[in-house]
């Protein structure tokens, strides 16, 4: 290290944002996360013993993945190389193993290589790195809030564990902030101010488990607040919710948590929880999703899950769908919650998905006949030569418009797709088919 480099780090330690200089050393000094380094799990045992396998960190902003890393580097006895891939290529990771592969020809010494967005890299990318991952030449740690699983080669997954990172308690924010302002060595203690329990819990909740955030607006605020008669800076639950005035919410509309969010919801839908429903529903529309797109789930789950339990379902759901088109936002988000709502509370039966797959599933796998003659269209000349249309049974000329005759083709004659459960106005259907049918056996 060189003067200007020893300068830069000294400045680094007093300028650099709160959530840098607050970020944990040593891995007793950090918070949360206990399912992954709670005392004897495996990652906790593993970075005690300098025994680190490659890795990937898993989780939403502000959870502690760049954390572990650094954790890592402070008591590995390994090199510890870092990069990010948002802002480095494949001539930066062909430094870094050339380093690897020099430090332990020379010394013995592994190498960790940790990359934060490894997301970012693309497949040529990460494939690069596979043999020397392979071969042990480093041991990668890699960083993403995107689910490893769709956006990491599935060789690198199989060569590496996965940890999932959960966003912080309230509690646990509400500590790292308690302590940021205290704090004299690392945190603004030397700005001598005092938080109230109610501005510091008001900025956990808002934070949504991002602990970055939060110590942003812990920051903000301690350095824009000017002291009061006793030099003191209060930081009240006014100023707390100046300095982080919307609620921050995980949610990327092409990332893991869109799909964990529509999940969410259809479920909710699907279970009779209307409450749960809108809740969703507003998480996505806050985060900016396209309503559009919920629209169209609503109407899926109209169809999948209501069905013929509930007929309105559907009609409103379409009918929900164009008006979303028609006023667009904010209006629309009205009209969503009334048929996310609607269809969230009524009855539900998955007949109709039942019938349409053991149809499909029967069509694809054997041989289902042909269509029966009387049924075949008789609309042209020749037809009946061919015997199509004879001794088809008009339907509307026998008493409730119904007769009994064979509409499957004979190889599955007697075979049953759609059985209407006991529930909503689908009982009425079930009830209407078993009427008729006792007809056929009377007969």
């Amino acid at each position: 290290m060189d003067l200007f480099d020893y300068m830069r780090q000294e400045r680094s330690k007093k300028e650099s944002p709160l959530a840098v200089r607050m970020r944990p050393r040593v891995l007793d000094e950090v918070v949360g996360q206990s399912h992954i380094i709670g005392e004897n799990r495996l990652l906790y045992r593993a970075i005690k013993a300098d025994k680190i396998s490659s890795l990937i960190f898993y989780g939403p902003p502000g959870t502690g993945k760049t954390t572990l890393a650094k954790v890592i580097a402070n008591t590995t006895s390994a090199q510890f190389v870092q990069m990010n891939a948002t802002t480095s290529g494949k001539k930066d990771m062909e430094k870094a193993v050339q380093q690897a592969k020099d430090a332990y020809g020379m010394y013995g010494t592994r190498t960790i290589l940790f990359i934060d967005e490894i997301h970012r890299f693309n497949k040529a990318q990460q494939d690069y790195l596979l043999p020397f991952v392979e071969d042990g030449t480093v041991i990668l740690i890699g960083a993403t809030t995107e689910n490893p699983y769709f956006e990491v080669n599935s060789a690198l997954i199989s060569r590496s564990k996965i940890f999932h990172l959960e966003p912080l308690s309230k509690e646990d924010i509400c500590g790292l902030i308690k302590t940021a302002v205290y704090d004299e060595e690392r945190g603004m203690g030397a700005y001598g101010a005092v938080i109230t329990d109610e501005a510091a819990v008001f900025i956990a909740d808002m934070a949504g488990g991002d602990a970055r955030a939060a110590l942003n607006a812990v920051e903000l605020g301690i350095i824009t607040t000017e002291p009061d008669q006793d030099g003191r800076i209060l930081i009240d639950l006014d100023v707390a919710q100046e300095c982080i005035q919307r609620k921050v919410l995980g949610y990327d509309k092409d990332g893991d948590n869109h799909y964990d969010i529509i999940s969410a919801f259809i479920k909710s839908m699907r279970g009779t929880d209307p409450d749960a429903a809108v809740y969703y529903l507003a998480r996505m529309l806050d985060a900016g999703e396209d309503p559009k797109f919920i629209a169209r789930r609503i109407m899926i789950c109209a169809s999948e899950d209501v069905g013929n339990a509930d007929p309105m379902a559907l009609t409103l759901a379409s009918a929900a769908s164009l008006t979303v088109e028609r006023i667009g936002m904010p209006e629309a988000q009205i009209t969503l919650a009334q048929a996310a709502a609607y269809v969230a509370s009524a009855p539900k039966s998955n007949s109709a998905v039942n019938a349409i797959s053991k149809a499909m599933s029967m069509v694809r796998q054997r041989d289902t006949g042909s269509v029966p003659p009387y049924l075949r269209d008789a609309h042209y000349g020749g037809a009946a030569k061919l015997g199509h249309g004879i001794g088809y049974k008009y339907a509307h000329d026998y008493p409730e418009h119904y007769v009994k005759q064979q509409y499957l083709p004979d190889a599955i004659a007697g075979e049953v797709f759609y059985e209407p459960s006991d529930n909503g106005y689908e009982k009425k259907i079930k009830e209407r088919l078993e009427h008729l049918r006792s007809r056929d056996d009377e007969e």
